[in-house]
């Protein structure tokens, strides 16, 4: 049986973890609990005193049909940033753990998009994304209107998802290679003995092994894609055209920063905050049981 170690000096114990607390209620607990405070008073846009109101502030959200669009669009952004994401990554890594000739060069590109600034990630995919003069600019020419961010929102979505897409697959990828190098190779090794092709391997012993990162990575790249997406739709899209981009955390910063709207973001960020805790329960209680840990 073994001992339960034990820290006696209290003291010492509290000096180690109080800068992360600290931490933690500087830029979390308290923020939150300012947010909450607005959200149900009447925040003046230059100051002054702040008038409760209750829950007004929800009803003129969940009465503004733009502000359903919004949650519209950031749901199918998340869904599909996601799958993307974590598509692109699960492939590029079952291939680089392979061993193949470069596949060190290989890991070291793969994970260089998530070392770039989501700011630089909108500005690079907006001018190679132009319709004028980037990539798809020939195919402008050969079929004019075929491509334009700028005037079709299902292009400029598809710009931005695509944007913050690429930037989480090296994440992805280093999570889901360390998990693949962390499987037995007996297993492996006696599916190919057996006659199993390398596909049917990746697909039948391989993918099921790595259900549990999977399932962290599922939450991970949901979360970001709702609140780390901003700085790429500032940067390429500002929430149009005719907000077809128009997501959540875009439009709390133009309610509250724009239009000096404090109580009315505070109401939004409080939804987002239980939009996301909402689904991560749901992943939960229904993706978790499909989940093999051994």
């Amino acid at each position: 049986m073994q001992k339960r170690a034990t820290f006696r000096n209290l003291w010492l114990a509290s000096a180690f973890i109080a800068p992360q607390l600290l931490l933690v209620f500087v830029f979390f607990y308290w923020p939150t609990a300012q947010a909450a405070y607005w959200a149900v008073t009447l925040e003046p846009a230059f100051g002054g005193g702040n008038q409760f109101v209750g829950l007004e502030n929800f009803r003129a959200v969940f009465a503004d049909a733009n502000y359903w669009a919004s949650v519209g669009a950031s749901l199918l952004f998340a869904v599909g940033c996601t799958a993307v994401a974590v598509g692109a990554a699960l492939v590029l890594a079952l291939f680089a753990d392979r061993g193949l000739r470069g596949h060190r060069l290989y890991r070291f590109t793969f994970f260089l998009p998530y070392a770039v600034p989501a700011a630089a990630v909108g500005l690079t995919f907006r001018f190679i994304f132009s319709p004028d003069a980037g990539l798809l600019a020939g195919i402008n020419h050969v079929v004019p209107g075929l491509w334009n961010p700028a005037l079709d929102g299902n292009d400029a979505f598809v710009l931005v998802l695509l944007g913050q897409s690429w930037k989480m697959i090296g994440y992805n990828f280093v999570f889901l290679l360390a998990a693949l190098q962390n499987l037995p190779r007996t297993t492996i090794e006696a599916a190919a003995m057996d006659g199993a092709g390398v596909l049917r391997r990746m697909w039948d012993l391989q993918v099921p092994l790595l259900t549990p990162t999977l399932f962290f990575l599922l939450m991970v790249n949901i979360t970001d894609s709702f609140v780390d997406s901003f700085a790429l739709i500032d940067v390429t899209t500002h929430g149009g055209p005719a907000r077809a981009t128009m997501l959540m955390v875009y439009k709390i910063y133009l309610d509250g920063f724009e239009s000096k709207d404090y109580s009315l973001a505070a109401a939004q960020s409080m939804v987002l905050m239980a939009l996301i805790i909402g689904l991560t329960v749901i992943q939960f209680r229904v993706v978790e049981r499909r989940v093999h840990y051994r």
